[in-house]
């Protein structure tokens, strides 16, 4: 079966890692014809815009979309690229993977962790009031006190309805993915408006799912449990901001950014994408990793319903990395970023 499906090498190192997921991908024996539509920083003087319309159109058609890291322009436009994209798709779930894959000197050399963020809510919903804007004296007389003139103010709403999905998305993933247990992440024991309703609805839909284990935790002392014990979690569903911050942590316990794939999952349309940025410091040198733009498309693979050659990258992955010899300089290695796609798509190939 043929799919289609959108592409965005996006910019900075974007283009170099896309090039070696593209050949890992099609190492596979998937079916893939790509439909490429431009993104990023460098379409800002055609378009007038990082995303422009059609390229949303192309993700709407196609259902699922591989994207490379996007720059966010800085001084105008989007505040984030990838927050854009989410909400003009309403992809309201981050999922983020986090998987050692046999990396030597890692505290935890067996990790296996899911972090599912809320994508569309929280303080990244970008309901902001700078210095001097009125309306932060009378948010000041709602809250009965009184913000100096030097005062910035972001507003965090989190609704019954966006965190159940997201945490019903966790459950299901993990009953859909054999997995035990759920641990929701909150901070309801201060923010109790916002953080308590994502913490009443966890428990709410937690009861449904008699045959998982599912527990809570205080977002702060879940990053201690995390660097102690993190062998004790399993899914981790989490409001957007936790989330975010939590997911590199994770990412931090395996390897790094480098083997810490993403997607953003809404109820009929994916994007893919690697979690790290689009470093385009590095751009055009061939030394970036990417493992990460890999497994992404591994996750994909998984999502079209190609699970077996999801699992063909992942054990290729495994593989060079217990190899040692085809490792990019953040592992301690000299090869390049195409080296390690060539490596992966001989070790699929057999």
């Amino acid at each position: 079966m043929k799919h289609v499906i959108t592409l965005l090498p996006g910019d900075g190192i974007g283009p170099e890692i896309t090039e070696a997921a593209k050949k890992v991908l099609a190492a596979t024996g998937v079916e893939i014809e790509w439909e490429e539509m431009p993104a990023g920083e460098n379409v800002m003087e055609k378009y007038g815009t990082p995303i422009p319309d059609e390229t949303l159109e192309s993700i709407r058609k196609n259902k699922v979309a591989l994207k490379g890291p996007i720059t966010t322009p800085v001084g105008g436009g989007f505040r984030s690229v990838n927050v854009h994209i989410r909400k003009a798709l309403d992809l309201y779930s981050c999922l983020r993977p986090c998987k050692s894959y046999g990396i030597k000197d890692v505290p935890f050399p067996d990790l296996d962790l899911v972090v599912v963020r809320e994508n569309t809510e929280d303080l990244y919903a970008g309901i902001e009031f700078g210095k001097g804007d009125p309306k932060i004296q009378e948010l000041g007389k709602l809250a009965g006190c009184a913000f100096s003139a030097t005062t910035g103010i972001s507003i965090k709403p989190i609704s019954e309805e966006a965190s159940r999905r997201i945490i019903k998305f966790a459950f299901d993933y993990a009953v859909k993915n054999g997995r035990k247990k759920v641990t929701g992440v909150h901070k309801a024991n201060i923010m109790k408006h916002s953080d308590g309703i994502f913490l009443e609805v966890f428990r709410e839909v937690a009861a449904e799912y008699p045959s998982i284990e599912s527990e809570d935790r205080i977002v702060d002392n879940m990053t201690m449990q995390l660097v102690k014990k993190p062998e004790l979690y399993d899914v981790m569903v989490l409001p957007n901001l936790y989330g975010d911050i939590l997911s590199d942590l994770c990412a931090g316990l395996v390897g790094g950014l480098g083997i810490a794939p993403g997607a953003n999952i809404g109820d009929d349309t994916a994007v893919f994408e690697p979690t790290h940025g689009s470093a385009p410091k590095h751009a055009g040198k061939n030394r970036i990793n990417p493992i990460s733009m890999i497994l992404s498309g591994a996750l994909m693979l998984n999502h079209i319903g190609e699970g077996e050659a999801g699992k063909k990258i992942e054990d290729a992955v495994r593989q060079l990395i217990v190899e040692g010899d085809t490792l990019t300089y953040d592992f301690g290695g000299t090869s390049s970023t195409s080296d390690v796609g060539d490596r992966l798509a001989d070790i699929i190939a057999g």
